[in-house]
């Protein structure tokens, strides 16, 4: 029998993984019941192509499936997204005839978990620019910095981070690097008490000149714009994508128990259910459509992606202008069903709140929104995004 996704996710496992989910945020704690069971189905191997051992799956078609684990479990797709922004990044470059991220793959079927560390603080340019110091020694890098938002703290096997190398003040690089589990030079602190994703325990990891072999230095560019390549442009894509299409399923969800909570809902002042509020309608009717905008616009841009279209220059805009989209209207979306729901959906009893909590934290993701505007803006008008300065 061959293994599909739909033969790993199966409804019994998204049933599990949704009676889970208030458990994992009312304690604070890691999706781990989750992640065990969705890594011992296959489903992390999605995107490692059939050659080397995985399923095969395209950015696309990952999404779908990410949209659906979402749609039950927000916390748990989110984190799982770390390993796919990844791996789904490894399959694109060896796909193109680039061997560089083989042994990732390799790994990833072996069953290594793959992470990310490039969230700084006080750099809103991430992947293009870096806060954390990296330093040419023999046999490698040391890295030395603060990464934040580290999805997966508790399972990664490797860390994929980056950091500047200014050496040569007047050509400084970005250094791209796999930080393995066992490496020394690095403390890992639990600062993840937050409205949201709480089970996805993304904690700090702070560098303490870690030091990184070659073997798992992967790319060394350009920062800024100049340096979006195969790879840069790739982490865009499956993060941007991922975070779009996760955000989308929770969304839904929201939807789908507005409408059943509006078709029940009785009041004192109509003699039938509050679904035949003209109001209510309107509201229902607003939120279907923005959905139906948001699904078809971060759908085109997945297919195109996977496809292979050539967008040149512009596919930076249209990622960054497709979740900036998703985190619109999925937010609209989920704030607008509080209203509908009513006052008792402030209760933690009622499971709303918590999906409204998730749902906040979609605008919060890179791009965010006034980076998307600059980014979107300058790349419209024709202006260099590395330009300097970057305003007035």
């Amino acid at each position: 029998m061959t293994t599909t996704v739909d033969s790993i996710l199966t409804d019994d496992l998204l049933k599990r993984c949704m009676e889970r989910a208030p458990g994992y945020d009312r304690d604070n704690s890691f999706c781990d019941e989750d992640f065990k069971e969705l890594k011992a189905a296959g489903y992390l191997l999605a995107a490692v192509p059939k050659e080397l051992g995985g399923l095969g799956l395209n950015l696309a078609q990952i999404f779908q499936d990410q949209r659906r684990l979402g749609y039950h479990a927000a916390a748990t797709a989110l984190a799982v997204n770390m390993h796919f922004y990844w791996t789904g990044l490894a399959a694109d470059v060896w796909r193109s005839g680039d061997m560089s991220t083989e042994w990732m793959l390799k790994a990833a079927a072996q069953g290594e978990v793959f992470a990310a560390g490039h969230a700084e603080g006080g750099n809103d340019l991430p992947l293009l620019l870096s806060t954390t110091k990296a330093e040419k020694v023999d046999g490698g890098y040391r890295f030395t910095g603060r990464k934040s938002f580290g999805s997966l703290t508790p399972v990664w096997t490797y860390l994929g981070l980056h950091g500047m190398d200014t050496s040569d003040p007047a050509a400084p690089k970005i250094v791209h690097a796999f930080m393995p589990r066992d490496s020394s030079g690095y403390t890992i602190e639990n600062v993840w008490h937050t409205l949201g994703m709480r089970a996805t325990q993304s904690q700090d990891t702070i560098l303490n000149g870690t030091f990184v072999p070659d073997e798992y230095i992967v790319r060394v560019v350009d920062p800024g714009a100049a340096g979006v390549g195969l790879f840069v442009l790739g982490i865009f894509a499956w993060a941007l994508m991922g975070f779009a299409n996760v955000y989308y399923g929770n969304a839904q969800h929201v939807l789908d128990l507005t409408i059943e909570a509006v078709k029940n809902k009785k009041s004192l002042a109509i003699t039938r259910t509050m679904a035949y509020h003209p109001e209510v309608q309107h509201a229902i009717a607003e939120m279907v459509i923005e959905m139906e905008s948001v699904g078809a616009h971060i759908d085109r841009i997945a297919e195109e992606w996977s496809n292979g279209v050539d967008h040149g220059a512009a596919w930076p805009l249209k990622l960054t202008a497709a979740k900036r989209h998703a985190a619109d209207g999925t937010w609209k979306v989920v704030d607008a069903a509080m209203d509908l729901q009513g006052g008792f959906s402030i209760f933690k009893t009622a499971g709303f709140e918590r999906l409204w909590r998730d749902a906040r934290l979609v605008k919060i993701h890179p791009a965010n929104e006034a980076l998307t505007i600059e980014f979107v803006g300058k790349t419209a008008l024709g202006i260099n995004p590395d330009e300097s300065p970057r305003w007035g």
